[in-house]
């Protein structure tokens, strides 16, 4: 088994914005996401996940994976949610460092 190096961006942020980081992930030219149910506690505020769910759906809160083998990629989903989001809406997002088996799916 030879495994190879790739970046996993990672957004967390408000389903309400899901389909425009979607169209930016997309547009980048990832071949595909991974979209999460998250809850927690940051500097806007505590969000629940099913144990003590949103009023209203759109308000909770997402975890976004994609995994890329380019990094200069992950660095311009990550640019382009940023600037266009997190002025207005809460969200964080990183790069993790990872290995997969199959480079050829990402």
């Amino acid at each position: 088994m030879q495994l190879h190096p790739a970046e996993k961006v990672v957004v967390i942020t408000e389903k309400l914005i899901v389909k425009g980081v979607v169209e930016i992930i997309e547009a980048a030219g990832a071949k595909g996401y991974t979209i999460i149910a998250a809850g927690g506690k940051g500097s806007h505020a505590f969000r629940a996940t099913s144990e003590r769910a949103a009023v209203v759906d759109d308000f909770s809160d997402v975890k976004i994976e994609v995994v890329v083998n380019d990094k200069s990629m992950a660095e311009a989903i990550m640019t382009k949610i940023t600037e266009t989001y997190f002025t207005d809406y809460s969200g964080i997002t990183y790069i993790e460092y990872i290995e997969v088996l199959r480079p050829s799916k990402f």
